[in-house]
């Protein structure tokens, strides 16, 4: 076996457990579908109860159970599986002192943020970080979990859909450096306003290390309230963006080919830098992951070749060449996620770049805008004009309002159910377009962005 990320005495002392079979284990996990050989199997209980799948965990190469009901596995007997889970996190925290941490929240950009900072982390020497985007009240306990001791820094994505969800998640990580990407009405069903929205971002300081840093986006109109928050933390405030006096403040973005060059004036120093993207949101994005690299004591050397290598993530803006007769066009999947922050920035992406045939988008529904909702979609009309999009495909109930904005000359069609789409779109595309998908990852925009990607010849054999 590997060296150990538990031992089974090592789990009973942190979670106040008994060892019920000796064991080791090199990971940990929740869910039987993700289980690797050496795991420690979490049955957590919720709709289901996961004591029911211990066999399958088993089975699948987990070597130990973390248990509150009595398995044929060796195990760790609790009472409470979940209680557990958040012990044996703030054990590993607890066991690796010398790791410096930093965790990243936002209503736009936390994932891609977050795995970049943990590209510069890995460069830099043993990262740890979230497994996609596990950032809720299981997800951030189980990556800490998975830390191993000699962790010498580590990222930890932090979400949120209310107030009072991310204070005890700052509190578990305990985080030397934090950022807040941007804030945008997102998750309104939820708040009385978009202030309500900013508020919640800053419970990320509530569990902010003495002395740490606060990566804030300058251009953000709620800045100045997350600044007060964050020095009423006692944290040092850097900050990012076109704003004058920005710490890092940008002063150019160029699309180059498939990436981009990136110019800032970083406290006085002019630096030009090249990235491996081209959405517009890169520009200030790639500035707040500098700085939190740098808050994280990682050499700009090093941050500036991670942010260099750092590849679009599928469903976030990675694109992909689909071959049709007579040609291709160029798929851009932002599919995992959308609200109106991030779709405007994806439109003024579009717009931007060059195109040898047309500019073509497919949007589905953005969630949980509460009672705004037609007219954040109806608004979307105008970056549809400025981007100067040539058709546009919608889908949901959400979406028709932005159907009925539309002009009839940019209307390609529209359908209620994401699925009905799918024909109408792909009989559309033609050799030298654009196609953008984009919307909520609840919305289903995937299933247009897979019927596109599935048109490719090469994929077909």
């Amino acid at each position: 076996m590997l060296d150990a990320l538990w031992t089974a005495e090592d789990i009973a002392a942190a979670t106040d457990g008994k060892v019920a079979g000796d064991f080791a284990v090199t990971g940990v996990s929740i869910d039987t579908r993700s289980v690797e050989a050496g795991d420690l199997f979490v049955p957590l209980v919720g709709a289901r109860d996961g004591h029911d799948f211990v066999a399958q965990a088993v089975a699948n190469g987990a070597t130990g159970v973390l248990a509150a009901k009595a398995v044929d596995a060796p195990a760790v007997m609790v009472e409470d599986t979940f209680k557990a889970l958040e012990a044996l996190g703030v054990a590993a925290r607890e066991r690796a002192p010398q790791c410096k941490r930093g965790a990243v929240t936002g209503s736009v950009g936390k994932t891609s943020v977050t795995r970049a900072v943990e590209a510069g982390l890995r460069l830099a020497g043993k990262g740890h970080a979230s497994v996609k985007s596990y950032n809720n009240h299981i997800g951030v306990p189980l990556t800490l979990a998975r830390m191993p001791r000699d962790t010498e820094r580590a990222v930890f994505e932090i979400g949120m859909n209310h107030a009072d969800e991310i204070t005890p998640l700052s509190k578990f990580v305990r985080p030397h450096a934090v950022a807040i990407t941007t804030v945008g009405p997102v998750h309104l069903e939820n708040f009385e306003n978009e202030e309500g929205v900013a508020r919640a971002k800053a419970e990320i300081f509530d569990g902010l290390e003495p002395g740490g840093v606060a990566v804030l986006n300058a251009d953000n109109k709620w800045f100045d309230l997350l600044k007060a928050e964050a020095e009423k933390a006692g944290a040092t405030v850097w900050s990012f963006g076109e704003a004058a006096g920005a710490t890092a403040r940008l002063t150019g973005f160029a699309v180059e080919g498939e990436g981009a060059t990136v110019s800032m004036d970083l406290r006085g120093e002019v630096i030009d830098f090249p990235i491996r993207q081209t959405g517009v949101h890169w520009g200030p994005n790639s500035l707040c992951v500098l700085l939190m690299l740098e808050a994280l004591d990682v050499s700009r050397e090093t941050a500036l070749a991670a942010l260099a290598a750092f590849a679009p993530i599928e469903g976030r803006g990675a694109e992909k060449t689909v071959r049709i007769p007579g040609g291709s066009f160029t798929l851009v999947d932002e599919s995992y996620n959308a609200n109106p922050v991030s779709m405007q920035a994806a439109l003024k992406t579009l717009g931007a770049r060059k195109v040898a045939g047309r500019r073509v988008i497919a949007l589905t529904d953005m969630l949980e805008l509460g009672e705004d909702s037609p007219r954040f979609h109806a608004e979307l009309a105008g970056p549809i004009g400025h981007a100067n999009v040539d058709m546009v495909f919608l889908a949901g109930v959400h979406m028709k309002s932005l159907w009925e904005a539309l002009p009839p000359t940019r209307r390609g069609g529209y359908a209620e159910v994401t699925e009905k789409l799918t024909t109408s779109l792909a009989g559309a595309v033609q050799p030298g377009d654009v196609v953008m998908v984009k919307g909520s990852n609840g919305s289903k925009a995937g299933v247009l962005a897979q019927a596109l990607a599935a048109l490719d010849l090469g994929e077909q054999g």
